[in-house]
Protein backbone atom coordinates (compact mmCIF):
# COMPACT_ATOMS: atom_id res chain seq x y z
CA UNK A 1 0.00 0.00 0.00
CA UNK A 2 1.17 3.16 -0.53
CA UNK A 3 -0.17 6.33 1.54
CA UNK A 4 0.27 9.86 1.47
CA UNK A 5 0.34 12.58 4.13
CA UNK A 6 -0.65 15.91 3.59
CA UNK A 7 0.33 18.37 6.74
CA UNK A 8 3.70 16.95 7.84
CA UNK A 9 3.12 18.84 11.64
CA UNK A 10 3.09 17.12 15.07
CA UNK A 11 0.48 14.23 13.96
CA UNK A 12 1.89 14.04 10.52
CA UNK A 13 5.00 13.41 11.79
CA UNK A 14 4.01 10.69 14.40
CA UNK A 15 1.44 8.84 11.33
CA UNK A 16 4.91 9.09 8.91
CA UNK A 17 6.98 7.44 11.51
CA UNK A 18 4.68 4.50 12.25
CA UNK A 19 3.48 3.86 8.49
CA UNK A 20 7.69 3.41 8.15
CA UNK A 21 7.44 0.81 10.24
CA UNK A 22 4.57 -1.41 8.26
CA UNK A 23 5.26 -3.60 6.37
CA UNK A 24 2.44 -3.17 4.41
CA UNK A 25 3.12 0.14 3.61
CA UNK A 26 5.42 0.60 1.03
CA UNK A 27 6.18 4.30 0.05
CA UNK A 28 4.90 7.37 2.11
CA UNK A 29 4.84 10.59 -0.10
CA UNK A 30 5.07 14.13 2.11
CA UNK A 31 3.02 17.62 1.26
CA UNK A 32 3.21 20.48 3.19
CA UNK A 33 2.68 24.16 2.52
CA UNK A 34 5.87 24.82 4.75
CA UNK A 35 8.58 22.76 2.50
CA UNK A 36 11.15 22.88 5.36
CA UNK A 37 8.41 21.05 7.32
CA UNK A 38 8.09 18.16 4.71
CA UNK A 39 12.27 18.07 4.34
CA UNK A 40 12.56 17.88 8.31
CA UNK A 41 10.07 14.99 8.36
CA UNK A 42 11.60 13.35 5.36
CA UNK A 43 14.77 12.61 7.08
CA UNK A 44 12.80 10.51 9.60
CA UNK A 45 11.17 8.56 7.32
CA UNK A 46 13.48 5.90 5.37
CA UNK A 47 10.18 4.91 3.28
CA UNK A 48 9.19 8.99 2.17
CA UNK A 49 9.40 10.64 -1.02
CA UNK A 50 8.10 14.93 -1.36
CA UNK A 51 5.54 15.11 -3.09
CA UNK A 52 2.73 17.78 -4.19
CA UNK A 53 -0.78 16.19 -4.64
CA UNK A 54 -1.14 16.52 -8.43
CA UNK A 55 2.03 14.67 -8.61
CA UNK A 56 1.23 11.33 -6.16
CA UNK A 57 -2.76 11.46 -6.41
CA UNK A 58 -2.84 8.78 -9.02
CA UNK A 59 0.20 6.55 -7.45
CA UNK A 60 -1.24 6.10 -3.65
CA UNK A 61 -3.83 4.02 -2.32
CA UNK A 62 -4.54 6.13 0.64
CA UNK A 63 -4.45 9.87 1.70
CA UNK A 64 -4.00 10.89 5.38
CA UNK A 65 -4.69 14.61 5.98
CA UNK A 66 -3.41 16.54 8.91
CA UNK A 67 -2.92 19.90 7.90
CA UNK A 68 -5.89 22.48 7.78
CA UNK A 69 -9.78 22.69 7.07
CA UNK A 70 -8.42 25.01 3.78
CA UNK A 71 -6.21 21.22 3.34
CA UNK A 72 -9.54 19.53 3.62
CA UNK A 73 -11.32 22.17 1.29
CA UNK A 74 -8.66 21.89 -1.31
CA UNK A 75 -7.99 18.57 -2.01
CA UNK A 76 -9.96 15.90 -0.07
CA UNK A 77 -12.76 16.33 -3.09
CA UNK A 78 -9.78 15.92 -5.68
CA UNK A 79 -8.24 12.92 -3.45
CA UNK A 80 -12.04 10.86 -3.51
CA UNK A 81 -12.65 12.18 -7.55
CA UNK A 82 -9.28 9.65 -8.06
CA UNK A 83 -11.66 6.51 -6.01
CA UNK A 84 -8.67 7.24 -3.18
CA UNK A 85 -9.38 6.79 0.13
CA UNK A 86 -8.88 9.74 2.52
CA UNK A 87 -8.06 10.17 6.38
CA UNK A 88 -9.46 13.23 8.15
CA UNK A 89 -8.09 14.68 10.95
CA UNK A 90 -9.07 18.45 10.88
CA UNK A 91 -12.94 16.75 11.40
CA UNK A 92 -13.96 20.34 12.18
CA UNK A 93 -14.33 21.13 8.14
CA UNK A 94 -17.26 18.96 8.50
CA UNK A 95 -19.39 21.48 9.92
CA UNK A 96 -20.13 22.96 6.88
CA UNK A 97 -23.42 20.06 5.75
CA UNK A 98 -23.32 21.19 1.94
CA UNK A 99 -19.37 20.68 2.01
CA UNK A 100 -19.89 17.03 3.97
CA UNK A 101 -22.19 16.06 1.97
CA UNK A 102 -20.90 16.99 -1.27
CA UNK A 103 -17.70 14.67 0.13
CA UNK A 104 -20.25 11.41 0.69
CA UNK A 105 -21.69 11.81 -2.50
CA UNK A 106 -18.45 11.64 -4.49
CA UNK A 107 -17.48 8.60 -1.98
CA UNK A 108 -20.10 6.80 -2.81
CA UNK A 109 -19.60 7.50 -6.45
CA UNK A 110 -16.11 6.63 -6.79
CA UNK A 111 -16.43 3.93 -3.93
CA UNK A 112 -14.24 5.25 -1.64
CA UNK A 113 -13.96 5.84 2.38
CA UNK A 114 -13.70 9.13 4.28
CA UNK A 115 -12.58 7.44 7.29
CA UNK A 116 -12.60 9.81 10.59
CA UNK A 117 -10.74 8.72 13.75
CA UNK A 118 -12.30 9.11 16.86
CA UNK A 119 -9.22 11.60 18.02
CA UNK A 120 -8.56 12.33 21.04
CA UNK A 121 -11.83 11.40 23.37
CA UNK A 122 -13.18 7.75 24.20
CA UNK A 123 -16.87 6.92 23.61
CA UNK A 124 -17.99 8.04 20.49
CA UNK A 125 -17.79 3.98 19.18
CA UNK A 126 -20.46 4.25 22.12
CA UNK A 127 -22.41 7.21 20.07
CA UNK A 128 -22.73 5.98 17.17
CA UNK A 129 -23.85 2.27 18.18
CA UNK A 130 -26.82 4.63 20.10
CA UNK A 131 -27.52 7.00 17.35
CA UNK A 132 -29.56 3.25 15.77
CA UNK A 133 -32.08 4.61 18.26
CA UNK A 134 -33.18 7.84 19.71
CA UNK A 135 -30.41 9.84 21.40
CA UNK A 136 -32.31 12.90 23.69
CA UNK A 137 -28.87 14.48 24.56
CA UNK A 138 -25.31 14.76 23.57
CA UNK A 139 -22.60 17.09 25.77
CA UNK A 140 -18.89 17.29 25.02
CA UNK A 141 -16.94 19.25 28.28
CA UNK A 142 -13.63 19.91 27.29
CA UNK A 143 -11.00 21.11 29.54
CA UNK A 144 -6.91 22.36 28.61
CA UNK A 145 -4.35 24.51 29.87
CA UNK A 146 -4.08 28.01 28.63
CA UNK A 147 -0.99 27.26 26.42
CA UNK A 148 -3.11 24.32 24.39
CA UNK A 149 -5.98 27.18 23.32
CA UNK A 150 -3.57 30.05 22.94
CA UNK A 151 -4.92 32.54 25.64
CA UNK A 152 -3.33 33.76 29.17
CA UNK A 153 -5.84 32.91 31.69
CA UNK A 154 -5.27 33.12 35.02
CA UNK A 155 -7.80 31.42 36.59
CA UNK A 156 -10.22 28.45 35.66
CA UNK A 157 -13.38 29.63 33.37
CA UNK A 158 -15.82 28.42 30.73
CA UNK A 159 -14.50 30.32 27.65
CA UNK A 160 -17.46 28.69 25.41
CA UNK A 161 -20.46 27.10 25.55
CA UNK A 162 -22.93 26.92 23.06
CA UNK A 163 -23.56 24.34 19.63
CA UNK A 164 -20.66 21.86 18.55
CA UNK A 165 -21.12 23.84 15.28
CA UNK A 166 -20.30 27.37 16.87
CA UNK A 167 -17.45 25.90 18.92
CA UNK A 168 -15.74 24.38 15.65
CA UNK A 169 -16.03 27.80 14.11
CA UNK A 170 -14.28 30.01 16.44
CA UNK A 171 -11.93 27.14 17.79
CA UNK A 172 -11.12 25.48 14.27
CA UNK A 173 -7.55 23.96 15.85
CA UNK A 174 -8.75 22.88 19.08
CA UNK A 175 -11.63 21.44 18.47
CA UNK A 176 -12.02 18.69 15.83
CA UNK A 177 -13.52 15.79 18.42
CA UNK A 178 -16.85 17.82 18.77
CA UNK A 179 -17.01 17.39 14.77
CA UNK A 180 -16.61 13.88 15.10
CA UNK A 181 -18.88 13.32 18.04
CA UNK A 182 -21.66 15.70 16.04
CA UNK A 183 -21.42 13.29 13.02
CA UNK A 184 -21.65 10.25 15.24
CA UNK A 185 -24.47 11.18 17.09
CA UNK A 186 -27.24 14.16 16.79
CA UNK A 187 -25.75 16.49 14.74
CA UNK A 188 -23.64 19.51 14.59
CA UNK A 189 -26.55 22.02 15.89
CA UNK A 190 -27.79 19.53 18.96
CA UNK A 191 -24.62 18.76 20.37
CA UNK A 192 -23.53 21.01 23.01
CA UNK A 193 -20.08 21.69 24.11
CA UNK A 194 -18.53 23.42 27.08
CA UNK A 195 -14.61 24.57 26.46
CA UNK A 196 -12.55 25.19 30.23
CA UNK A 197 -9.30 26.80 30.16
CA UNK A 198 -7.62 25.64 33.51
CA UNK A 199 -4.09 27.02 34.35
CA UNK A 200 -3.51 24.28 37.08
CA UNK A 201 -4.57 21.73 34.30
CA UNK A 202 -1.52 19.88 32.61
CA UNK A 203 -3.42 17.44 30.49
CA UNK A 204 -6.55 17.80 27.91
CA UNK A 205 -9.24 16.47 28.87
CA UNK A 206 -12.54 15.61 26.96
CA UNK A 207 -15.29 13.98 28.59
CA UNK A 208 -18.46 12.68 26.63
CA UNK A 209 -21.89 12.65 28.60
CA UNK A 210 -24.95 11.18 26.30
CA UNK A 211 -28.67 10.36 27.08
CA UNK A 212 -30.80 8.09 24.98
CA UNK A 213 -33.18 5.27 24.45
CA UNK A 214 -29.84 3.37 25.45
CA UNK A 215 -29.31 4.38 28.41
CA UNK A 216 -26.49 7.06 29.61
CA UNK A 217 -23.27 6.92 28.69
CA UNK A 218 -20.07 8.96 30.74
CA UNK A 219 -16.64 8.93 28.64
CA UNK A 220 -14.06 10.49 29.90
CA UNK A 221 -10.24 10.46 29.10
CA UNK A 222 -7.53 12.94 29.98
CA UNK A 223 -4.54 13.38 27.55
CA UNK A 224 -1.08 13.88 27.48
CA UNK A 225 -0.30 16.88 24.97
CA UNK A 226 1.40 15.78 21.58
CA UNK A 227 5.25 16.98 23.22
CA UNK A 228 5.36 18.67 19.70
CA UNK A 229 2.46 20.71 19.26
CA UNK A 230 1.09 21.42 23.34
CA UNK A 231 -2.85 22.10 21.58
CA UNK A 232 -2.94 18.57 19.97
CA UNK A 233 -3.47 15.24 22.60
CA UNK A 234 -1.28 13.00 21.78
CA UNK A 235 -4.20 10.43 21.62
CA UNK A 236 -4.88 11.50 18.78
CA UNK A 237 -2.30 11.06 16.78
CA UNK A 238 -2.38 7.35 18.49
CA UNK A 239 -5.85 7.13 17.11
CA UNK A 240 -4.69 8.00 13.40
CA UNK A 241 -2.44 5.19 13.47
CA UNK A 242 -4.93 3.01 14.98
CA UNK A 243 -7.43 4.06 12.12
CA UNK A 244 -4.76 3.61 9.72
CA UNK A 245 -3.68 -0.31 10.99
CA UNK A 246 -7.45 -0.97 10.95
CA UNK A 247 -7.67 0.12 6.84
CA UNK A 248 -4.98 -2.50 6.89
CA UNK A 249 -5.96 -5.33 9.23
CA UNK A 250 -8.41 -8.04 8.04
CA UNK A 251 -10.09 -7.58 11.77
CA UNK A 252 -12.29 -4.98 12.29
CA UNK A 253 -12.87 -3.85 15.92
CA UNK A 254 -16.06 -1.42 17.05
CA UNK A 255 -19.15 -0.05 15.86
Amino acid sequence: MKLAIIGCGAIGTDVAIAADKMNEIEKVYLYDIDEKAAKSLQKKVNKSEISKVEEFIDEVDVVFEAASQKAVRDYAEKVLQKGKDIILMTIGSLFDDDFRLKLEGIARENKCKIYLPSGAVCGIDGVLSASVEKIYEVTLVTTKPPKALGTKNGKREVIFKGSARDAVKQFPKNINVAANLSIAGIGFDSTMVEIVVDPVATRNSHKILAHGKFGRLRAEVENMPNPNNPGSSYMASLSAIATLKRIINPIQIGA
